[in-house]
């Protein structure tokens, strides 16, 4: 366990840290901050949810592609990982959290426009992600195939871990059910669905997300409203202890920022690499529009709904000593707020959030799979060690299943962010082509791979 716990500390406090925001910041800026000066253009390509494609063809639109994206966000990241953060790094943290979403959302552009760019097509919908721009992008076959094995096993193994044994926890804290139980009937449940290939996923996905989504901010809201005069020093706490001088001569500042980029990250994912495997299935006219589509999707995950939990904790006064944690803690906030309902509404909420996190965990390491060998028998054994991982998430420790989450959680990051340091430009040029369209009157740009000559050969569906 120490073994594990200095490895983390070597990867999140010297090397990711910098490379995510650096590469934020350089995105954000050579971008022109896409991900504020465009964002109405998100709104309105997530509403016309583009994709239908030809008579008779099997496409996954835009809006399956995000509630892909967004099924893998928004779980255990967003009940859990905020309150675990708060009760390590301090109200603070959530600023961080903040500022990595508000920045990061430039890389998540970056990567998911790539990610179309790159895509080839598949039996019935188009497949690609970081694997696949890392091959025929870069021409490093070898370091797709690395991104390919720690992404299979960040989100199939390790990721879904996480999210069972949260469920699980939730679960016997709001109505004592037995972890080995829940955690069968989570299994043949995963089993069933990932079983039905792609289009059973994004069908499920898109049906549960908006519901599950739009619900928790509800509750949210009307918790805000009846706090509504204590959220000017809620929003104070979290700002002004982000830079206080206690704080920063504590050391404070440094756990808070480590816990609101590592929370943050595993939550909204912008630039680990995962939501480019979804991005790449959708059926659109132009990259731009699905990478815009996915900078939405880093804004909806964390400042909507990882906001929403952070003002409940907070609220609620609940002990922030550490004697709670994960979802424990947001339990009894809920609870503090609207009484014993509270913790059986998290335990619902949660069974939602973080199984539909599965069925899109589960997608990216398929994607992955797909990329590293085009056997069937193995993809048929990834589901089953897959679905085995979801019963041992169940039963195993919580501070095993993190620990585990953000080393491979790590490593794959890394890896993908040097890619689009390399391949960004291309996403740049993309963005002022779609850009110079919209300009000349054109409503719905369309990309040709005539375009870019220099790459004309390296895309196939364009």
């Amino acid at each position: 366990m120490g073994f594990i716990n200095d490895i983390n500390d070597l990867l999140w406090t010297y090397i990711l840290i910098i490379m995510l925001l650096g590469c934020a910041i350089w995105f954000s800026i050579r971008t022109r901050f896409v991900q504020f000066r465009m964002l109405r253009e998100m709104i309105v390509l997530l509403s016309e949810s583009a994709g239908k494609g030809k008579q008779g063809e099997k496409h996954v639109s835009s809006f399956q592609a995000f509630a892909i994206s967004i099924a893998s966000r928004v779980g255990t990241g967003n009940l859990a990982g905020v309150a675990t953060a708060i009760a390590i790094g301090g109200p603070e943290s959530i600023f961080w959290m903040w500022v990595i979403a508000l920045l990061g959302a430039s890389s998540a552009f970056i990567e998911s426009t790539l990610a179309q760019l790159y895509k080839i097509r598949g039996k019935d919908s188009f497949i690609g992600g970081p694997a696949y721009y890392m091959k025929k992008g870069l021409k490093q076959p070898w370091m797709g195939m690395l991104f390919a094995v720690l992404i299979s096993i960040t989100f199939g193994f390790a990721f879904n871990s996480v999210q069972s044994n949260t469920i699980c926890a939730a679960a016997e804290h709001a109505f004592g059910f037995d972890h080995f139980i829940l955690g069968s009937i989570l299994t043949v449940l995963t089993l069933i669905i990932i079983f039905g290939g792609i289009h059973r996923i994004a069908r499920v996905s898109s049906i549960i997300v908006p519901i599950m989504a739009l619900g928790y901010i509800g509750l949210a809201f009307i918790i805000v409203l009846l706090n509504i005069t204590h959220l000017p020093r809620v929003i104070s706490l979290i700002i002004s202890n982000a830079f206080g001088w206690e704080q920063t001569l504590g050391g404070g500042v440094g756990i808070a920022l480590m816990q609101g980029i590592k929370r943050g990250l595993f939550s909204n994912e912008a630039g680990m690499g995962s939501a480019p495997n979804a991005a790449a299935t959708a059926h659109v006219s132009h990259p731009v529009k699905q990478g815009l589509i996915q900078t939405l999707a880093v804004f909806t995950d964390t400042l909507l709904i990882c906001t929403c939990t952070a003002f409940i904790i907070l609220f609620s006064g609940a002990p922030l000593d550490g004697s709670a944690n994960g979802v424990q803690l947001t339990q009894q906030a809920l609870t503090n707020e609207i009484g014993a309902s509270g913790s059986i509404f998290v335990a619902i909420a949660l069974f939602f959030f973080a199984f539909s996190s599965i069925l899109g965990n589960y997608y990216y390491g398929e994607a992955n799979i797909r990329f590293i060998t085009q056997r069937k028998w193995i993809l048929y054994v990834y589901r089953i060690l897959v679905s085995g991982m979801v019963l041992f998430g169940a039963l195993t420790t919580l501070d095993m299943a993190w620990n585990l989450a953000d080393i491979t959680m790590a490593l794959m990051a890394i890896c993908n962010l040097i890619a689009i340091l390399f391949l960004g430009k291309y996403a740049i040029r993309l963005l002022a082509d779609y850009r110079a369209q919209k300009k000349a009157g054109i409503s719905s740009p369309v990309f040709k791979k005539e375009r870019m000559p220099d790459i004309e050969k390296d895309l196939e569906c364009w």
